[in-house]
This record gives structure tokens, sequence and C-alpha cells, in this order.
């Protein structure tokens, strides 16, 4: 089973226990409980739910993992030729990483395959 979230400007694919980076929240502390609630799609195996944008009442619950994650340096160089004039700045972008719990969507029947359940146990 997984779904597609809206999560600040992006959109992600999540599964359940899956590792996710999504934009960084001060007010995170390890061990939170995070709740996204603008699911715009949601596949079971079998049959799918489709939002328009959004399902109504689909939740995505997530536990924080790492309350500020850091992303790859960015280095910015900006160089004006034959002027002597030179500017090296950089960037590091914070994240949240997040594990994702349970995927919630009524009205969704979850289709399992025989490998699936032997997967499982």
């Amino acid at each position: 089973m997984f779904a597609v979230i809206e999560e600040g400007s992006r959109q992600i694919r999540v599964q359940q226990g899956e590792q996710v980076t999504i934009d960084f929240r001060a007010t995170a502390k390890k061990g939170d409980q995070i709740t996204f609630d603008r699911v715009l799609l949601a596949n079971a195996g079998g049959s799918s739910a489709i939002g328009t944008p959004i399902i109504e009442g689909a939740t995505i619950e997530a536990e924080v993992l790492e309350p500020e994650a850091k992303g790859e340096k960015l280095e910015i160089q900006k160089l004006r030729r034959r002027k002597n004039s030179r500017r090296h700045t950089g960037h590091r972008q914070k994240y949240t990483q997040v594990r994702v719990t349970a995927i919630n969507v009524p009205g969704l029947e979850v289709v399992t395959t025989p490998a699936e359940e032997a997967a499982a146990t």
C-alpha cells in the first residue's frame, strides 16, 4: 500500500515503514507524531482512491526520527572577470527525517497477494 501526500510545495510517495525527508519543522522533537492530511492518492494493491484534489478523511501518520537533518553543502561562487571581484558563499538546507507508521484511508480495502503475506511473517 502506498500514498502520495503533499508536503510543503512538493508531492511525496510514501509507504508504511518507509523513512521520508520532509521540510524542516522547528517544533518537532524526536519521537513526536506528525499527521499529514493532504493525501492526493492512495493505492492498496487492487483498489485505488484518487482525491479531487485531496481524499476527504484520509491521513498519514509519521514518527519523527531526527528533528534536524542537514542536506548537502551547496557552494555559490561569483566571479567578475578582470575586476578582482570574487564572492564565495554556501548553503546547507535543514530537513526533518520521519518514518511513516500508518496510512488511513476510509473506504479503501487493502488487497494483499500471497507473496506479500509470506514476506510479512
